[in-house]
């Protein structure tokens, strides 16, 4: 049975207790919050009371997002990095989101992999104190740093810190990034969402085409999910549809459900 959960960028307009609200009521197991929203984390209540307003839902507050850049790191980036973890902390979530550069830099073989390494070496145990677990997400995009889910397996098990940085499996990103392995044991958290326009080149998809996985996807998300299923992956798969007009459905939790029962009946 697939761990629905939801990343309020899908349902961005909506309020904090709204998408906790909505979470629950579609079955979810979890939720993701964003600080890169116009409204602030948890729209301004204090993270503790967050928490356990989520846990009182009967749900996960599976991660806070993000730290930006991470592998561009800098003492600024390490207090960014420490303050997003003492909120994660005091919201009791399980992890925190690192997002790498993506402005076309610090693109040389070996620059890469070395920037994610000092990276990687000092977030380790900055997340040991505080209980965390950091989610590196690999985007797809051309001018990212670390494109590949591969190079961060690489780094991960070279400081022998596997479970404690854990994969972002983007279905998006990971077409984008033209597919690979999956490394379902390095995984900790799949992002959905769809792409619907028929002869769109893979190079030109933008955040902007993100919908919710209908039967028309062109990424594959179903058989993406399928792949991580069979080689065992049993844990959260988040919606996360960036589009617009995900953004101004006046029925947002109808659009869900009806993505939710495509994915269920297509991988039964």
């Amino acid at each position: 049975m697939i761990q629905f959960a939801l990343n309020h960028m899908t349902v961005g307009r909506m309020s904090f207790l709204d998408l906790v609200a909505l979470s629950k009521d579609l079955g979810c197991i979890g939720i993701e919050v964003r600080n890169d929203l116009p409204q602030p984390l948890f729209d301004g209540m204090d993270p503790g009371d967050a928490g356990n307003l989520i846990r009182g839902a009967g749900l996960r507050l599976l991660a806070v997002a993000e730290v930006k850049r991470f592998n561009d790191w800098s003492d600024d980036k390490a207090a960014e990095a420490l303050a997003l973890m003492k909120v994660a902390q005091a919201a009791g979530a399980e992890a925190v989101s690192l997002i790498p550069r993506n402005d076309n830099l610090g693109m040389g073989n070996g620059e890469r992999q070395g920037a994610l390494r000092i990276a990687l070496k000092a977030l380790k145990p900055m997340l040991e104190d505080h209980g965390l677990v950091g989610m590196v997400e690999p985007l797809g995009f051309e001018i990212c740093a670390l494109r590949h889910k591969s190079e961060a397996v690489e780094a991960i098990e070279a400081l022998d810190a596997k479970g404690r940085f854990k994969l972002v499996h983007d279905t998006f990103h990971h077409t984008l990034a033209q597919g690979g392995r999956h490394f379902p044991g390095h995984t900790g958290i799949v992002h959905i969402s769809g792409v619907v326009e028929k002869g769109l080149p893979v190079d030109q998809m933008t955040d902007a085409h993100r919908v919710l996985v209908e039967a028309d996807d062109v990424l594959g998300n179903v058989e993406q999910i399928r792949a991580l299923q069979a080689s065992g992956y049993s844990g959260p798969v988040s919606f996360e549809a960036f589009a617009p007009s995900v953004h101004a459905l006046t029925d947002p939790a109808k659009a869900l459900k009806s993505s939710i029962d495509h994915i269920v009946r297509e991988t039964a």
